[in-house]
């Protein structure tokens, strides 16, 4: 039996805590299939645009051969920032899934909420709260680990 986007998102997100990354994943999916799952990989990188969902959407794209996600569903294990909010609506995202909340520096129900400003030309619907319990359970004892 295949493994849930959401709980293959959040074993990404276990493996970015365990390499020394905050941790967050995300998986990409297109008619039930899985286009692309992906962890942050920011500090392996050297590269501060290396989330989740930023690697997920460059990888699906790739994979589709196009620009555009259109009739694509993001799985997230958090709220997405404006950074990746942006290119969700620019790849045109049908759907976006997220676990835990991001007071601090999220961008969807949180923070700049782009997805309800004017000048913003693609409005996914969303779905917040899929596996939020274990994504927080995450983030707080990598954070703890971390003071």
């Amino acid at each position: 039996m295949p493994i849930a986007p959401m709980d293959l998102a959040l074993e990404l997100a276990t493996d970015a805590a365990a390499g020394g990354e905050a941790p967050v994943g995300a998986v990409i999916v297109e008619a039930g299939q899985v286009l692309a799952a992906e962890r942050n990989r920011m500090r392996a990188l050297n590269d501060p645009t290396a989330h989740a969902e930023m690697l997920a959407i460059r990888s699906a794209l790739a994979r589709r051969g196009t620009g555009r996600l259109d009739g694509c569903d993001l799985y997230v294990t958090l709220e997405p920032c404006a950074m990746c909010a942006g290119a969700i609506a620019h790849t045109r995202l049908r759907r976006v899934y997220f676990g835990a909340e991001d007071t601090k520096a999220g961008a969807v129900e949180n923070g700049v909420r782009l997805f309800a400003q004017p000048s913003c030309h693609h409005r996914p619907e969303i779905i917040a709260g899929l596996g939020a319990t274990r994504a927080e359970v995450l983030l707080k004892r990598f954070f703890q680990n971390l003071r």
